[in-house]
């Protein structure tokens, strides 16, 4: 047997809500009366028949309250048609007319009111009551369903996300098994050592190369995911020499680092991708428009700023995880302690990653 799910409004809340507005308003009274020298206060509150109703309403609204919100949130959420409403809101809308003859009758008994009203008069009072009864649940119950909507909307956008970044994980990992590190190594240091005697430039190439891959192939992050924001600064030191060799030195690259880095932490692969796209994307030719790079550390903050000029050649192939992959593990990692601008002007590309907390 499936247990049925519970209430979303529980009765024990909804008492306790009831209850709270019941004793607000009669503290509200009772500091309006005093202001009118007690008037109110002598001649309302603490009469017994109005003592007496004020209790009736409050147990007739509390049970009123639980059945019409929580049913008007079932048909909501369920998507229900118009007709399936009829019968939660016939049954509230007879309820709340019984509650206020029954109350209207007491209130004209005890006081001795002989007052009368025409019949459309009472028609009318009655139902702007029952209206207004009705509407303020069936109010509160769509206000809630579209919160609860957005809130599920979320958890499912994260649960799609770390998904997604899993899957690159996976997919990342799977590459690397098919490569082994050791043999690699031992290639490119092999290949560095026969290339020394015939060019430096080459040989220092290789190194630099042995260096890039030994960090996209390691497995020493630490266990919540990142690796050491040292490493990943170096990394990007890395790809910035490689391409200057392949260009022969002639980039414009200004790439400075202010703060204290050691100890700090970040998630892979984040800076250098945003630095990779700057390689791809921008004219670093330029000697009066330099690729800048900015990267500073204060109190645990991180603050990387990447500029470069748009180049009108044909662009490179990416190589990298991608700008949107960066913003979904960001979500994934840092939740809302970091912000990512992205400026795309005609001739700029402007990319500033701050993060409030490594």
């Amino acid at each position: 047997m499936h247990s049925q799910a519970p209430a979303r409004f529980p009765f024990k809340k909804i008492a306790l809500v009831v209850v709270c507005i019941y004793a607000g308003l009669f503290l509200l009274g009772i500091g309006l009366s005093s202001m009118l020298n007690g008037v109110f206060l002598k001649n309302i509150y603490f009469k017994s028949s109005y003592i007496r109703s004020q209790f009736i309403s409050l147990f007739f609204h509390i049970p009123f309250y639980y059945f019409t919100l929580n049913g008007y949130y079932k048909l909501i959420t369920g998507r229900k048609k118009f007709l399936h409403y009829l019968p939660i809101s016939f049954l509230g809308a007879l309820s709340y007319a019984v509650y206020i003859l029954c109350t209207d009758q007491l209130s004209r008994a005890s006081e001795a009111m002989n007052t009368k009203l025409s019949v459309s008069m009472i028609v009318f009072s009655y139902s702007m009551s029952i209206i207004f009864g009705l509407g303020i649940t069936l109010l509160i119950a769509y206000v809630v369903s579209l919160l609860d909507e957005k809130k599920q909307r979320k958890i499912l956008e994260e649960q799609k996300i770390a998904l997604e970044v899993e899957k690159t994980n996976a997919n990342f990992n799977f590459l690397k098994a098919q490569i082994n590190p050791h043999f690699l190594h031992n290639t490119l240091n092999f290949l560095y050592s026969r290339s020394l005697p015939y060019s430096p430039e080459l040989s220092e190439g290789i190194l630099t190369l042995s260096e890039i891959m030994r960090y996209a192939l390691n497995d020493t992050n630490t266990p919540n995911g990142k690796t050491l924001l040292k490493d990943e600064i170096e990394h990007v030191r890395n790809v910035i020499k490689i391409n200057q060799l392949r260009f022969s030195n002639n980039l414009q690259v200004h790439f400075d680092v202010k703060g204290v880095i050691n100890g700090a932490t970040i998630i892979p692969f984040v800076l250098i991708t945003i630095v990779e796209n700057a390689f791809k994307h921008g004219n670093l030719k330029d000697t009066g428009h330099p690729l800048e790079i900015h990267l500073e550390v204060n109190n645990n903050q991180l603050f990387f700023y990447c500029r470069n000029k748009k180049k009108t050649g044909p662009k490179e192939l990416s190589t990298g995880i991608g700008l949107d992959n960066i913003k979904k593990r960001l979500e994934l990692a840092y939740k809302d302690q970091f912000k990512l601008d992205i400026k795309d002007e005609q001739d700029f590309y402007t990319t500033q990653l701050t993060i409030y907390a490594l």
